[in-house]
């Protein structure tokens, strides 16, 4: 069978958005970093399934019919009526900017089991994603290990993207070693560039990058916001520099960006050498970049990017 598309492992989120300084009304937008890729990848032309655990309740009705609207296909996730979904809320502060106030998870350990993965959808895709965001809890933890055990035997492309949220963990310590254990499995790893000095514990890029080299990581990514980034193949590193963009909103840059990564390894292959790494790094930085150009979800951002057509016709 021809595989195609990405699979995405995770949690979906709710975000409750202040629309007021009152912060009593809110606009309830669906949300998470995995939803994010998994939206994206969509959104440029691939096809996307997201694996996560379900409610039967109003908000997620609202979940599920958002993914509807994106076409994702939650076929091989698990509904079931005692999950409540994920809230995060973002208030307005005294002087007019959004914060982050708050984390609701009424069902912390109602994730999904390793037990309720099903074979199938790793043989249909080409690439599996995940990140850290489930990684804390031990249940979900067993789950991604079973994960990617089947994504190997099925020959997916694996990509991993740390995407830390340390207040989720019992300690630092504890999300360094968990993290770093998970980086030997993907064939595609991107950190920010504050994560891979929290990952390496110094505070030198050069330093930090030929500690990670010696995981013989096959594609190691570092983002650096606006100034662009690096990518690393074969202990070789080149960087390119993101366009220069009026950035308005800049939530979710970094999921645009992977996004765009797991768009070329799919739809170009493996990069063999830097010239077309490089190629795959400039799509990514010019994806990311136009993503925070408009206020609203990412989804909405994403569309339409001018450089999914210039780089489909390389």
């Amino acid at each position: 069978m021809d595989q195609k598309g990405i699979i995405s492992l995770g949690e979906a989120f709710v975000d409750y958005i202040s629309i007021d300084h009152t912060n009593t009304k809110f606009q309830q937008l669906l949300g998470g970093a995995s939803v994010n890729v998994a939206v994206g990848a969509k959104r440029l032309g691939l096809s996307a399934y997201y694996l996560c655990k379900l409610g039967t309740d109003e908000v997620s009705e609202f979940v599920k019919q958002e993914f509807q609207k994106e076409h994702i296909d939650t076929s091989f996730s698990i509904h079931t009526s005692s999950k409540s979904v994920c809230g995060v809320y973002v208030y307005f502060n005294e002087n007019g900017e959004r914060y982050f106030h708050s984390y609701v998870n009424l069902t912390p350990d109602e994730v999904l089991s390793e037990d309720e993965l099903k074979r199938e959808v790793f043989e249909r895709a080409k690439i599996f994603y995940f990140g850290s965001g489930t990684l804390f809890h031990e249940k979900a933890k067993k789950t991604t290990e079973t994960a990617l055990s089947y994504a190997k035997d099925a020959g997916n492309i694996i990509a991993f993207d740390a995407n830390l949220r340390l207040k989720r963990w019992e300690s630092e310590e504890k999300c360094r070693q968990t993290v770093s254990a998970f980086l030997k499995y993907a064939h595609i790893v991107k950190l920010a560039e504050d994560e891979l000095h929290f990952l390496t514990e110094t505070g030198s890029l050069e330093v930090g990058i030929d500690q990670l080299s010696k995981m013989k990581i096959p594609y190691l990514f570092i983002t650096m916001g606006s100034k662009g980034a690096y990518a690393i193949f074969n202990e070789n590193k080149v960087f390119v520099p993101a366009p220069t963009v009026k950035a308005i909103d800049t939530t979710g840059a970094g999921d645009a960006f992977m996004s765009a990564l797991l768009y070329s390894f799919h739809e170009k292959g493996l990069p063999f050498n830097l010239s077309q790494l490089k190629e795959y790094l400039n799509f990514a930085n010019k994806v990311g970049a136009a993503s925070t150009t408009e206020i609203g979800s990412l989804s909405n951002r994403i569309q339409n990017v001018p450089a999914v057509k210039n780089f489909q016709k390389l």
